[in-house]
């Protein structure tokens, strides 16, 4: 085995790890693969020479990246940030291997959402300390602050996510059976059996890609009524794991068209975060394999 392939294999050893934390960081599947291959060619340039801790050096390689990438869709973007939604990780009954490192530590989409609300350089610090455990003093020199600054953008983004990401049922029986109901009502255009299902608060974020308006709507009768005027692709929906959680999957034709992760508290909707842009879903590949929805139907977006 030649030096070249040494290197591969041990980066290959740190590949899901990587990957995992520049999920976090970015909340993009494909940004973060892109992070990821990004470390590997610096990596394959330069060697291990003067580098005692591969693992740290990888890790602060994905984190630069990922801190460019950030502050990069920072300066672009248009929308407000709370209409934004990262790429959901679907699966049918169980987590796929592959995904596994990725969604430790229930990373769901609430969380993501929250996390794009913090600073790129707060979310780097907390990302880095309270998801990977990496000391003050190596995060200090990415953001180009003292281990002391480094530490307050961890308590700052610590503080955030305490008071915004929502507390969800840990019961996936009862989950389900929220989603079933859900769907069912959907399904049948009953206004008052969705309102019923739905927490009054509910906030519903849907992100439909760049050639449509994104929206954010707020109450159990407006996100009702809005939940009716996509009532036609209910027939073509089915449960799956959004992130590990509760969450639905739109596959009219064998075509996945929407993707809507729920967060569930005391039996009712909390929150619900849509994916619907086309491009964005293409790039997450072939939805999981589940039962054949009922009355399949032929709808055009």
């Amino acid at each position: 085995m030649d030096d070249n392939e040494v290197l591969a294999e041990r980066f290959e050893e740190d590949r899901r790890r990587l990957r995992a934390v520049a999920y976090r960081m970015l909340g993009s599947v494909s940004e973060a693969d892109d992070a990821v291959q990004e470390a590997w060619l610096r990596l394959s340039r330069s060697g291990t020479d003067g580098v005692d801790n591969l693992r740290g050096w990888l890790t602060t390689v994905v984190a630069r990246v990922c801190l460019n990438m950030l502050r990069s869709r920072k300066a672009r973007r248009e929308d407000p940030l709370d209409v934004w939604m990262p790429d959901p990780i679907v699966s049918a009954d169980e987590i796929d291997p592959e995904h596994e490192a990725l969604l430790a530590d229930s990373v769901g989409l609430a969380l993501l959402v929250v996390l794009e609300t913090l600073s790129p350089a707060e979310r780097l610090a907390f990302v880095l300390h309270d998801m990977f455990a990496v000391p003050f003093d190596d995060i200090a020199p990415i953001v180009e602050r003292s281990p002391a600054a480094a530490r307050q953008l961890a308590s700052r983004a610590r503080r955030r996510v305490r008071d915004a990401a929502p507390v969800r049922d840990t019961d996936p029986a009862r989950e389900r059976e929220v989603v079933e109901a859900f769907l069912a009502a959907s399904r049948a255009g009953d206004f008052e059996a969705l309102v019923a299902v739905l927490d009054p608060d509910v906030v519903l974020r849907s992100d439909f890609g760049p050639q449509r308006r994104s929206t954010l709507l707020r109450g159990a009768r407006v996100v009702a009524g809005q939940a009716l005027v996509f009532s036609r692709y209910a027939r073509s929906s089915r449960p799956a794991l959004v992130n590990g959680t509760a969450g639905l999957i739109a596959v009219p034709n064998g075509r996945l068209f929407s993707v809507m992760g729920l967060t569930i508290q005391a039996g009712r909707i909390t929150e619900i975060y849509v994916l619907a842009g086309t491009e964005r879903l293409r790039r997450l590949g072939p939805p999981p394999a589940g039962p054949r929805p009922q009355d399949q139907e032929c709808h055009s977006r």
